[in-house]
């Protein structure tokens, strides 16, 4: 997979004077069904999360509060974004090494992910992560 599969995706919202609903429904607004939702919250300066891949699993990321970025990259190429919007979510597909930086004070990171907890689905090692793409002839 390249970082061109890697898309932003806008939320679904829904306004009216009580207030904004975010609607997000799985295979619909993004290509996959919800099998889990987790959050990081309270991130403390200068700290890095993710630092790593996934074999099958899709994501998407969502700053429900705050802002971060993501560093997306595909062995080739890298594209950072910046999340700072809940109508916005940045779509992870598999085998795409991941680097979430630069958390507001107030950030909440939101994740949709297509499969369950699955510590074999993991690359942590960037090195293993691109010898398994190129074993794989993965573009």
């Amino acid at each position: 997979m390249r970082i061109s599969n890697c898309k932003m995706i806008p939320v679904q919202k829904i306004t009216d004077p009580r207030g904004d609903i975010g609607v997000i429904e799985g295979e619909r607004q993004i290509p996959f069904a919800i099998n889990r939702i987790y959050y990081s919250y309270n991130t403390p300066q200068g700290i890095a999360r993710g630092g790593h891949a996934h074999k099958k699993l899709q994501q998407l990321m969502i700053a429900m509060a705050g802002s971060f970025d993501i560093m997306i990259d595909d062995g080739n190429a890298q594209k950072t974004y910046t999340l700072s919007q809940p109508c916005q979510g940045l779509y992870i597909c598999p085998m795409i090494w991941r680097e979430l930086t630069n958390f507001s004070p107030d950030a909440i990171c939101m994740v949709l992910a297509s499969e369950y907890y699955d510590e074999d689905d993991y690359f942590r090692d960037y090195k293993q992560f691109l010898e398994a793409k190129k074993a794989l002839a993965i573009p």
